[in-house]
């Protein structure tokens, strides 16, 4: 349900996103900071007489109206147990408020640091606290946000990269062989795996959503919030050589199984979400390149380095899905 709008923010200079700040009853007072995002416009915007905000523009037409309601309610159930996520402020009655043809959110300001996810104590906390998240995740499912499966983040992404000629032609054999092997080996770690319970996920858990403070971590944007296996949560805070994320996991488990019980089929599913994951990213890419933030932000991606560099990750990942699952299971 993306927009067709190539440049949706090309009205979004920083007189309208005042107005719009000003439209919900808030007096900013002229500070503007553009935080990191491609996907959405997010920016943190000084008060008069109170603390900075954070302002976040949703793309227009990739999220239903209902499936961002989804999303803030989310957060907005985690926060009311005292787990520290991040929740939109509800402003007037709403937490989604539209404004010149944009909708936006408004959040408290919260900083922090990035982890130190070499620790186990770290680990074990960054644990804990994802399983509180799934304990809540799982009490109930989501109805208008769509699953992570094999489909939506590896066949049609593929499918678009391939017929929009991304792949430079000396690689496009090779690219289709080696992208049809490896989504053949992820629906094949599936198979392994089971039935797998879906259930209500952050789906974008790696270390820059996750800050850290003195009173431990809390994770900002739940955006990609989504439907899935509770690995999904888990596996992008492992790094390195395969004992090295044995002992990772390891830790993580030890914190997360204070609050929710993990099926350890999902681990055949590390590997296949990671692949799943690289095939993602780029068709993410070729959607968004007439967005001229992307050009400049990834300038590699049209370049036959990086297309050598993705089909061999591919290979990799092909190994690593034969390998099996971190753990016996």
């Amino acid at each position: 349900m993306d927009t067709t709008d190539p440049t949706p923010y090309a009205d979004l200079g920083p007189e309208r996103i005042l107005d719009a700040i000003e439209s919900v009853g808030l007096l900013p007072d002229g500070r503007m900071l553009a935080l990191n995002s491609y996907e959405n416009r997010v920016y943190q915007i000084g008060l008069d007489e109170a603390a900075p905000i954070v302002v976040k523009f949703y793309r227009p037409g990739r999220w239903s109206d209902a499936a961002i309601a989804e999303e803030h309610d989310f957060a907005t159930e985690l926060a009311e147990r005292e787990i520290p996520a991040i929740a939109p402020q509800r402003i007037n009655g709403d937490t989604l408020h539209h404004f010149a043809g944009h909708r936006f959110s408004i959040s408290p300001r919260r900083g922090g640091r990035d982890p130190e996810l070499d620790h186990p104590e770290v680990l074990e906390w960054v644990g804990r606290f994802i399983g509180r998240i799934h304990a809540v995740g799982a009490s109930r499912p989501f109805v208008q946000r769509p699953a992570l499966d094999l489909e939506s983040f590896g066949t049609r992404a593929r499918t678009r990269l391939l017929e929009q000629d991304w792949v430079p032609t000396e690689l496009r054999e090779t690219y289709i062989e080696v992208s049809a092997n490896a989504l053949a080996a992820v629906a094949d770690c599936y198979d392994r795996a089971g039935p797998i319970h879906n259930i209500r996920l952050h789906g974008d858990c790696h270390r820059g959503n996750l800050l850290w403070t003195d009173a431990g971590p809390h994770f900002v944007d739940f955006d990609d919030a989504r439907r899935g296996p509770a690995i999904q949560d888990l596996w992008m805070l492992l790094s390195g050589y395969r004992a090295e994320q044995q002992r990772q996991l390891a830790d993580v488990l030890a914190g997360y199984e204070d609050f929710c019980d993990f099926d350890p089929r999902e681990l055949h599913l590390v590997e296949a979400l990671r692949t799943l994951r690289l095939i993602h990213h780029a068709g993410w890419l070729a959607r968004r390149w007439q967005d001229p933030a992307f050009p400049a932000a990834f300038p590699w991606f049209a370049t036959t380095h990086y297309w050598e560099q993705h089909i061999s990750q591919l290979r990799e990942q092909l190994l690593a899905m034969e390998a099996g699952p971190l753990w016996p299971v």
